[in-house]
């Protein structure tokens, strides 16, 4: 399979740094705790911390799972091309248009809460209007659509800019909440134990609203391909995000268990943050944590729209999707079709959602609908790496845990979680979950009919990569490329 045709990103507009703001920026701290916290109490009590932590074991284990991979395969398709080399070309597919569509609903279910932040900053009767919400947030989408456009350089200066307020707030006000007076409640160690989960299935459903707080780091591998030393640097910077997101997220969803009543998340489902930054400073903190789940919503919308159109980019490369997708600009080095795609595809689906209701409504059944189709391309990611290096396991106790153990684990929880969800949730977010997979069958059976080079790949397999590292110049046998610390046979 040629993933290489005609001109590519850009390369090397990403250092290591860059990337760990990135993925941080994927995970949306501000936003996930804002929007996401009343869906997890609703889902789990008082257990919302203990979800967390046991989703963040196994999410872990796939973070380890794309580092492993991204080893052996730099691609902008990430998963897509990862589990069709290794499990099936047909999985490699669903787990592509599993992150496609998720991104999709993200980015109306994610614009709807920026626009209602911002109105919020003015008038918090405002923000409470959904057309209006919607308005404003499709202004934002355009904006980083523009920004994303622009090229990988103009996105991540946009990003350090952004995270960067957004992340001094936050370490502001987790200094706050610990001495904060006048708490709703005492902190309970029973809060990280099993106790308050309603049995598995509740802690099922817990844990599918926990993977999509954690959602998001991963587009350091859609970022590959223009990425410095991408073969260490995208699986580094996920790991690195993945742990400062999730100190983030236990520190500030204990204080919401601290300082908040259960009435005031209940009637705050959208801002659950801004009550919280009211409660700990009062008249300034709200409108400052106002601010950064703003920009946390903007930042994530610019990662986001980096993973649906890099997946998009290389799946038109393989002719999985219509080929245009794979066209990149001449100037900025971007996959400006895909974007222009993505684009219009997301403005339509604002129309359609403005008559849904609520914000709180509509991102209740958005955060579970996505929650399955992540928990999908993230458990076939995780079995990817251990058929990858399933020869090469038993090499250390670190390769037999790290790429073996800890990724199998995170992939049968993510498969768990999803089939035990299923009959907890909601009709609407099983048939938007559920749906929007299905769709998917129709370009895959198409574009393999016509005979796409990706149906027939070549087998990814890491004990080749491994054994060709580290070939000094010069002694490579004829026939032999070495380049960055690796060789590969012609």
């Amino acid at each position: 399979m040629n993933n290489n045709r005609g001109r590519g990103l850009q390369p090397n507009a990403l250092g290591t740094f860059d990337t760990v703001v990135m993925a941080i920026a994927g995970s949306a701290p501000a936003y996930s705790v804002a929007a996401t916290t009343a869906v997890l109490v609703g889902a789990v009590g008082l257990a919302s911390p203990a979800a967390l932590l046991y989703c963040a074991l196994p999410m872990m284990g796939i973070a380890l799972a794309f580092s492993y991979l991204s080893r052996i395969d730099v691609n902008a398709g990430a998963s897509y091309s990862w589990v069709g080399r290794t499990l099936h070309p047909f999985l490699g597919f669903i787990s592509g248009w599993a992150l496609v569509v998720s991104a999709t609903i993200f980015m109306v279910a994610g614009s709807l809460p920026a626009g209602s932040m911002t109105l919020a900053l003015f008038d918090q009767g405002l923000a409470d209007d959904t057309a209006l919400s919607t308005v404003v947030g499709a202004a934002w989408f355009v904006a980083m659509l523009l920004v994303v456009l622009g090229g990988a350089r103009l996105t991540v200066r946009a990003q350090l800019a952004m995270s960067g307020v957004e992340l001094a707030v936050l370490a502001l006000f987790a200094v706050l909440a610990l001495f904060h007076t006048g708490n709703a409640r005492a902190f309970d160690w029973s809060w990280l134990g099993f106790g308050h989960f309603d049995g598995m299935a509740g802690f099922a459903s817990g844990a599918l609203v926990a993977a999509f707080y954690y959602w998001g780091w991963d587009v350091t591998s859609n970022l590959s391909e223009e990425t410095r030393n991408s073969r260490r640097t995208t699986g580094l910077a996920g790991l690195i995000g993945l742990g400062i997101v999730f100190l983030l997220f236990e520190v500030f969803t204990i204080a919401v268990n601290v300082i908040l009543s259960s009435k005031q998340i209940d009637d705050n489902d959208a801002n659950v943050l801004g009550v919280l930054g009211q409660e700990v400073w009062p008249g300034v903190g709200g409108k400052l944590l106002v601010v950064a789940v703003m920009l946390s919503t903007i930042a994530t919308l610019e990662t986001t729209l980096i993973q649906v159109t890099r997946s998009l980019f290389a799946m038109g490369r393989d002719r999985t999707m219509p080929s245009a997708l794979g066209r990149v600009h001449p100037r900025w080095n971007t996959p400006w079709v895909a974007i222009a795609v993505v684009g219009g595809v997301a403005l339509a689906m604002f129309i359609a959602a403005n008559a849904l209701g609520s914000v709180g409504d509509i991102l209740s059944d958005a955060i579970s609908a996505i929650g399955l189709q992540i928990a999908v391309y993230y458990g076939l990611a995780g079995l990817a790496a251990v058929v990858a290096y399933r020869k090469t396991l038993l090499r250390s106790a670190g390769d037999f845990v790290l790429g073996g153990v800890w990724p199998l684990f995170g992939a049968l929880f993510m498969f768990w979680i999803f089939f035990e969800s299923l009959g907890e949730l909601d009709t609407a977010a099983v048939a938007i979950g559920i749906g929007g997979l299905a769709v998917g069958l129709v370009p895959m059976l198409w574009y393999w009919r016509q005979g796409s080079d990706y149906y027939r790949p070549a087998r990814l397999d890491a004990t080749h990569t491994i054994e060709a590292e580290y070939v000094p110049v010069g002694t490579a046998p004829l026939g032999t490329r070495v380049h960055e610390g690796l060789s590969t046979d012609f």
